[in-house]
């Protein structure tokens, strides 16, 4: 065997590993090619002078244990359980997530159980925070218009998108929860982190089809969507 894995051969392959993992877009493939890699470089660093080249060895070792946490923490990205048991229901809605990615979000989030009729937003006037109503009764008003929302949409999410004010005024009744998200905590966290920005987004994309479902769809439909 060794006179096959040769030093040669060793780094050849090593070398091969890394180019394919370089090409490849799937980052749990990516880093299992890399790993692969790396052990056929410590293989090489052990074998190819008269003693292992243990400063090099080391080094790959540390670099190993860095892309295993890496590839753990994507592996746990796509597992329902790190949800929290909370908001597994809720989850549902947005399957479309990664759990992770939907884990990051809501645990941005305060929730909110409310003691009386609460106004969220008003029409017209700035909005300071985005909610994401879980129960309750949500009374909206935009214009002369009048209407209400199901649960489990958003309320503000217009305004943090576009930087507007509120295109309705918004009222849920007591007894209502809620998930609150202040805007400026939204816009620091998304500025830092791009991977939470693309699952807010999203969420809210998704939210915003199901208004507009809603809004074409003949009454006897709506309870569906």
């Amino acid at each position: 065997m060794s006179d096959v894995f040769t030093p040669n051969v060793l780094i050849v392959l090593a070398g091969l590993s890394f180019v394919s993992g370089y090409l490849v877009i799937d980052q749990r493939v990516l880093r299992v090619l890399l790993l692969i890699g790396s052990a056929l470089y410590i293989g090489y660093y052990a074998t190819v002078a008269d003693g292992p080249l243990w400063a090099a060895i080391y080094t790959s070792l540390i670099m190993v244990a860095a892309n295993l946490i890496g590839l753990s923490i994507l592996l746990l990205q796509g597992v329902r359980w790190i949800i929290p048991p909370e908001y597994r229901a809720l989850y549902a809605q947005f399957a479309h997530l990664q759990p992770g990615d939907f884990r990051s979000v809501v645990r941005t989030a305060r929730r909110v159980t409310l003691r009386r009729d609460t106004q969220l937003t008003i029409e017209g006037q700035p909005v300071t925070e985005v909610y994401l109503v879980l129960s309750g009764r949500t009374r909206v008003s935009k214009g002369a218009e009048e209407f209400e929302l199901p649960a489990g949409v958003f309320v503000g999410e217009v305004a943090y998108l576009l930087e507007t004010p509120a295109s309705a005024s918004t009222v849920i009744e007591a007894g209502g929860e809620v998930l609150v998200w202040p805007i400026d905590v939204l816009r620091d966290r998304s500025a830092r982190k791009p991977r939470f920005k693309l699952a807010l987004e999203a969420m809210i994309s998704r939210d915003l089809a199901r208004k507009v479902a809603l809004a074409v769809a003949p009454a006897h439909l709506r309870q569906r969507l």
